[in-house]
């Protein structure tokens, strides 16, 4: 079960201020990724939805502190990364 990772210019530009500030986190978020395309319900990932403004949209955990958000299309297989950063970061809307 496959699915394509796409990524926002949005995204973009988040992860790449927060890889600045976490660089140790890189190889981390390779792994997650990566069982994410594989398997994007996989207990690790601690794949849940958001409610309120943010409804709609899924989030995984990174690490205790780091969140990424994302839209899961399963029709298409597809995952768009939507952000990255710290839980309060990521769950404003």
């Amino acid at each position: 079960m496959n699915y394509a990772l796409e990524t926002s210019d949005y995204f973009l530009r988040r992860a790449r201020k927060f890889f600045r500030k976490h660089p140790d986190l890189k190889s981390k978020f390779a792994k997650v990724t990566e069982t994410l395309c594989d398997d994007p319900f996989a207990v690790s990932l601690k794949t849940h939805n958001l409610s309120g403004d943010l409804e709609g949209i899924y989030a995984i955990s990174l690490t205790h502190s780091y969140r990424v958000t994302l839209l899961l299309k399963i029709t298409e297989k597809e995952i768009i990364l939507l952000d990255i950063g710290s839980h309060d970061e990521v769950y404003r809307s």
